[in-house]
C-alpha cells in the first residue's frame, strides 16, 4: 500500500505491464466479433463459458502444480493452444506448426517444473514478495487464495515468539526451536517443536495473555479458529484441558503443521484430546451439535488483498456481529469467546472496535447490560516481537453469561503474576472509552466523532480491518486511535487511488481514441448505445462481486468463490447468451421484454439470495452449494443475454462501433471491480448489489431510447 508518488507511478507500470495480454486477447475478441456479427450469441456464450472453466482450472491447477511460476507455464500452454486453433482456419503450416510447438513447450515446462517443486528443487523462484527477501525456505505452497511458506532452522532454539508473552516470568535466556510460517508474507505463525508426550518445554505458553480464559475455564472443550502453526492447540494441552478441536481454512497450512513438519511438531492430528478439520469456522460451528467451554481466535488476520479485491477475504467474516453471535450460542454455560488483537495504548483503535462488536452481538443474544460480561486484559509489551510491532496484545473475554467473582479475582491474580494489565472488568476500568462503548447508551453520535470508524462490522459490511472511513483518505494518517497496522489504513488509501487510475486509463485508452476516431456527431447519435453498454458492464459486475461477497462465507470456503460462485454465474451467462440466438427477429419487442425481464431475475434473486443465506446456514455443504449454484445459474442466464441483444442492436446503423463497444463494456467491468469494493466499504454490501440492479435499469432505458431514435 505504497501511496507516495513512486509508489504510484510503481502501480500504474504494473497495470500497464500487466495489461499487455489483455490487450490482444481484447483485439482477438473485438475481430471475432467484428468478422461474424451474426454469431455474436454463440461467440460470447464460448467467452463466459471459456470464462466458467478458466475459474474451476485455476483451482485445481494451482493445486496440482503447487506454486505460481508454473501455473503461469500453464496458462501460456493455454494461450498458445488457443493460437493453434485460429491457425487451423489459415493455409500457412509455419504459423499451424510455430503455434503447435509453442503449446508443447510450454505444456512440457509446465510439467517438468511441477516435479522440481515438489522435489523443492524449483527453477523458476520468485526472490522477492512484497519487498520482502524470500530465501531460506524449507516449505512453499500455493492454492487459489493463498501462498504458504516455512522458513527457519529445525535444530536451532531461539526466543520464543508468542506475541504476547510476559516478559516478567519468561526467562530472557529462554529459546526453543521454533519455525516461521507465514500466509501471503504478512500473516505469520509458527511451529513449535514438540515431541508428542512431554510438555514441560512449552509450559512458557501458559504465560501468554492470548490464553488467560484457560485460566478461568479448566477443564474445557476447547475450540481453536485458525491453528496455524498448532500454537493454540499446544496451549490448550499445555493447560490440561479436556478436548480441542482445531478448525483451519488453508490445508496448505495444516498440511505443513501435521505432515512437511509433523515429526518437528509432534504430529498433533494424532494426540488423543485433539482433532483438526479444514473448513471455515462459522460454517463448522453451525453446522455442528458440539458446544465449547473456551472458542479461541488469537490474532487472525491478512493482508492478502489483490490490487481490486481487496476487504472481502476470509477472516473478515469472523470479526461480525452474526458471526460472533454464532460463537457465543455455541458455548456451554458460562462458556468464554475469547480473541486476541494488537492494543498499544497510543493506538488502541482494533480493541475499540472489537469492544463494540462484543456489545453488539451481546445485545443480539439479549444481554441487556455489556459491561458485566466482558474482561479485558493486555501485555503491554508482547515478548519476540520487536519494533512498532512489539508493544501491546490484547485479549478480551466475552461470555453469555455474566463473569463472577471468582473470575475476576483469577484473572487479577494471573495478570499480576504475569506483568499484565487488565484494563475492563466488570467492576473497574482504565479506560473511559471502553466504559462508553460497554454501556447502554446510544453510541451512534459517540462513534461518529471519533477519527477512525471503529463501529461494530456485520454480515453487509465485513470489513472490521478497514478503519479509515473512504471520505478520509486524502487525509493524513495521524491520530491517536489510529488501527496499529497503518497498512490496513493505507489499503483504503491505495483504494481510492486505484479508482481514479482505472478511471483516467479508462479514459484515455477507450473514450478519448473513441471521441477521436468517431467525431462528435456520431458519438451523439450514438449515446444510447454507448450508456447502455456502460450499464451492463457495471451491472454484471456491481452484482457478480456482492454476490461473492454474500454467498462466501454461507459456502465456507474462499475456493468456491471461484469454483462455485464465479463458475455458476459465468456458465449461466454463457447459455443465456446462447439462447439469445431463439429471440425472434422482430422489430425488437422480444428483446426488450428480455431485458426487463434481467432485471425483475435479478431483483427476484436479490431478495432470494437473502432467504437462501438465512434458512440455510446450518445445512450441509452440498445443500448450501447446490442452492447458491441454483440462485446464480438462474441470475446468469439472464444476465448472459444484455450483451448480444446490445451487439444485434448495433447491427446496421452502428456496426462500425462493435470494437469500441466491446471495450466500454470491458472498461467498466474493470472500474467496477474497483467501484464496487469502494461502495460496499462505504455503504454494505447490499447496496453494491442494489447498485449493479439500478444499472441494468438504465441499460433497458437505454435500449428504449436506442429504437425509438431509429436503432434496430
Amino acid at each position: 500500500g505504497d501511496t507516495s508518488l513512486p509508489g504510484i507511478a510503481y502501480l500504474t507500470l504494473s497495470y500497464i505491464v500487466i495489461a499487455v495480454p489483455f490487450v490482444f486477447s481484447g483485439i482477438v475478441v473485438s475481430i471475432a466479433l467484428t468478422k461474424f456479427p451474426k454469431y455474436v450469441s454463440r461467440l460470447y456464450a464460448a467467452d463466459l463459458i471459456g470464462a466458467a472453466t478458466g475459474c474451476v482450472v485455476l483451482v485445481y491447477t494451482l493445486e496440482l502444480v503447487a506454486d505460481g511460476p508454473t501455473a503461469v507455464l500453464v496458462v501460456a500452454a493455454l494461450g498458445a493452444a488457443s493460437a493453434y486453433a485460429f491457425t487451423l482456419a489459415i493455409p500457412k503450416a509455419a504459423i499451424r506448426t510455430a503455434a503447435l510447438a509453442a503449446t508443447a513447450l510450454f505444456a512440457l515446462a509446465a510439467v517438468v517444473h511441477t516435479g522440481l517443486v515438489r522435489a523443492d528443487r524449483p527453477l523458476i523462484r520468485i526472490s522477492k514478495v512484497r519487498g520482502i527477501d524470500n530465501v531460506g525456505n524449507r516449505y512453499v505452497r500455493w492454492n487459489s487464495f493463498s501462498r504458504v511458506h516455512v522458513a527457519g532452522d529445525p535444530d536451532t532454539p531461539r526466543p520464543p515468539e508468542g506475541w504476547g508473552l510476559s516478559e516478567k516470568t519468561v526467562p530472557p535466556d529462554f529459546k526453543i526451536p521454533q519455525l516461521a510460517m507465514a500466509i501471503d508474507v504478512w500473516a505469520g505463525t509458527m511451529i513449535t517443536k514438540f515431541d508428542g508426550e512431554n510438555l514441560e518445554p512449552l509450559s512458557f505458553l501458559k504465560e501468554d495473555v492470548t490464553n488467560i480464559a484457560h485460566y478461568i475455564r479448566p477443564n474445557a472443550d476447547v475450540f481453536v479458529i485458525g491453528v496455524g502453526g498448532g500454537r493454540d492447540v499446544l496451549s490448550a494441552l499445555v493447560f490440561d484441558q479436556k478436548s480441542v478441536t482445531g478448525v483451519e481454512i488453508n490445508e496448505n497450512v495444516l498440511r505443513a503443521t501435521n505432515d512437511v513438519f509433523g515429526e518437528f511438531s509432534g504430529h498433533l492430528d494424532r494426540h488423543p484430546k485433539v482433532k483438526f478439520a479444514v473448513d471455515e469456522a462459522r460454517s463448522y460451528i453451525t453446522r455442528s451439535d458440539e458446544r465449547f467451554d473456551i472458542i479461541q481466535i488469537s490474532l487472525i488476520d491478512t493482508w492478502a488483498a489483490t490490487a481490486a479485491g481487496a476487504f472481502v477475504l476470509s477472516e473478515n467474516s469472523l470479526y461480525t456481529v452474526e458471526a460472533w453471535e454464532t460463537f457465543l450460542e455455541s458455548l456451554k454455560p458460562n462458556g468464554v469467546l475469547s480473541v486476541s488483537r494488537w492494543y498499544y495504548t497510543s493506538r488502541p483503535g482494533e480493541m475499540y472496535r472489537i469492544a463494540t462488536l462484543a456489545r453488539e452481538a451481546l445485545r443480539r443474544i439479549g444481554v441487556r447490560d455489556p459491561r458485566d460480561h466482558v474482561i479485558i486484559a493486555r501485555a503491554p509489551r508482547a515478548s519476540g516481537m520487536p519494533g512498532k510491532f512489539g508493544n501491546g496484545i490484547g485479549t478480551i473475554l466475552v461470555s453469555p453469561d455474566p463473569f463472577t467473582d471468582e473470575d475476576v479475582a483469577i484473572l487479577e491474580r494471573e495478570v499480576s503474576r504475569l506483568g499484565f494489565e487488565l484494563t475492563l472488568t466488570p467492576d473497574t476500568s482504565e479506560n473511559e472509552i471502553f466504559e462508553t462503548i460497554l454501556s447502554d447508551e446510544d453510541l451512534t453520535e459517540f462513534l461518529d466523532s471519533l477519527p477512525i470508524d471503529v463501529s461494530a462490522p456485520t454480515d453487509d459490511k465485513p470489513f472490521f480491518f478497514q478503519m479509515l472511513r473512504f471520505r478520509d483518505f486524502a487525509k493524513p494518517l495521524t491520530g491517536s486511535l489510529l488501527d496499529p497496522n497503518k497498512v490496513n489504513l493505507q489499503a483504503i488509501r491505495m483504494l481510492g487511488l486505484l479508482l481514479m487510475l482505472v478511471t483516467v486509463l479508462t479514459i484515455l485508452c477507450i473514450i478519448v481514441p473513441l471521441a477521436l476516431s468517431s467525431g462528435f456527431a456520431q458519438l451523439k447519435v450514438s449515446m444510447p448505445l454507448l450508456v447502455y453498454f456502460l450499464g451492463i458492464g457495471f451491472g454484471f459486475m456491481f452484482i457478480e462481486i456482492s454476490q461473492m461477497q454474500r454467498l462466501m462465507v454461507f459456502l465456507g470456503h474462499p475456493t468456491y468463490a471461484l469454483s462455485v460462485v464465479l463458475f455458476t454465474l459465468l456458465l449461466g451467462g454463457g447459455v443465456g447468451s446462447f439462447l439469445t440466438d431463439r429471440l425472434p427477429e422482430d422489430r425488437g419487442d422480444s428483446r426488450k421484454i428480455a431485458l426487463a425481464l434481467v432485471v425483475v431475475a435479478v431483483v427476484v434473486f436479490g431478495f432470494v439470495t437473502q432467504w437462501v443465506v438465512q434458512g440455510l446456514d446450518g445445512a450441509t455443504t452440498a445443500v448450501r452449494i447446490a442452492a447458491a449454484a441454483g440462485i446464480l445459474l438462474s441470475m446468469g442466464l439472464f444476465m448472459g443475454m444484455p450483451f448480444p441483444i446490445g451487439i444485434g442492436a448495433a447491427a446496421g446503423r452502428a456496426e462500425a462501433l462493435t470494437p469500441w463497444l466491446w471495450g466500454i463494456n470491458g472498461a467498466a467491468s474493470v472500474t467496477c471491480t474497483v467501484l464496487a469494493t469502494v461502495v460496499a466499504l462505504t455503504w454494505g454490501i447490499s447496496a453494491s448489489f442494489w447498485t449493479g440492479v439500478a444499472c441494468y435499469v438504465v441499460a433497458l432505458l437505454a435500449y428504449v431510447w436506442w429504437r425509438r431514435t431509429g436503432g434496430a
